[in-house]
């Protein structure tokens, strides 16, 4: 029931977001890298470094490390592609912005990998971002759901993604924010992939609603 669901609401939303996409322009462009190092089969540590917006607030840098326990050893490729099992990570970022404090976050995250038919995987990624600015508090529950399915292009596999993320946070008590994303994973060493993607963002924590509509591109390496 939880897959039919999750794709259900997929089917929804996906299709509604394509005329935005042919429509309107992208704002920003948000790079990210992440560099993977693999300590065991089950076990491992990423660092991250890169741009975002959130809460219909500006952009900002977010850099921090990750650690991650596989239940199924980590793959020794690029983890982006052949990940297929249930993942916990916890890490810490900081937010630095001009004008305003930086912020201290903590970051669990549960992701599950399902496979279902003709190599097409659902995945499911559940985070709380914990942030601590100045003297205050807050916290938000974001959960992502999206599907993918490698390509097979000779000795060529790229992997074509399309997913939906939404935000509940406690500084508004809503459902304040959903963000519509498609993209691939592109395959340039057996350890790394470049994963550029369109994002259409939709902010409703505060009237009037903001939009946002941006171009991502995404560094992994693998050690």
């Amino acid at each position: 029931m939880l897959r039919l669901r999750t794709l259900a609401i997929l089917a929804t939303l996906l299709p509604g977001a394509l005329p935005v996409c042919a429509q309107d322009v992208v704002d920003q462009f948000l790079p990210e890298i992440d560099v993977f190092y693999r300590i065991s089969p089950h076990f491992g540590t990423f660092l991250q470094v890169k741009e975002t917006r959130e809460n219909g607030e500006g952009v900002r840098l977010e850099i921090g490390p990750s650690v991650s326990w596989f239940f199924k050893p980590w793959p020794r490729t690029s983890p982006a592609i052949l990940q297929k099992d249930v993942v916990f990570s916890i890490g810490y970022r900081y937010l630095p912005a001009p004008d305003t404090p930086p912020i201290n976050r903590l970051e669990p995250v549960l992701l599950f990998h399902f496979p279902l038919w003709r190599r097409i995987v659902l995945n499911d990624r559940n985070r709380a971002d914990l942030d601590w600015q100045s003297d205050s508090f807050h916290w938000q529950y974001r959960n992502l759901i999206g599907l993918e399915r490698p390509l097979d292009i000779r000795n060529y596999h790229p992997v074509p993604i399309v997913s939906a993320e939404f935000f509940y946070s406690n500084k508004y008590n809503k459902w304040s924010d959903t963000a519509l994303y498609a993209g691939c994973q592109f395959p340039i060493h057996k350890r790394a992939t470049l994963v550029p993607y369109y994002e259409h963002q939709n902010f409703t924590g505060k009237s009037p609603n903001q939009q946002f509509n941006q171009f991502g591109l995404v560094f992994n390496l693998l050690y």
